[in-house]
């Protein structure tokens, strides 16, 4: 999940939320949009291998 933050910085955040805190995991925080989505890409692709 990407949310784009109020410095114009884009966040992404893990899917379930965390039981310890009850949020969600902050994932890595980028500059744009395509640099965010595409290490969302790497993330799920490291997920499946």
């Amino acid at each position: 999940m990407i949310r784009k933050l109020k410095s114009g910085e884009y966040r992404i955040y893990s899917r379930k939320k965390d039981p310890k805190t009850n949020r969600r995991r902050n994932l890595g925080t980028f500059d744009s949009l395509d640099a965010a989505r595409k290490h969302e890409r790497e993330i799920q692709y490291f997920k499946k291998h």
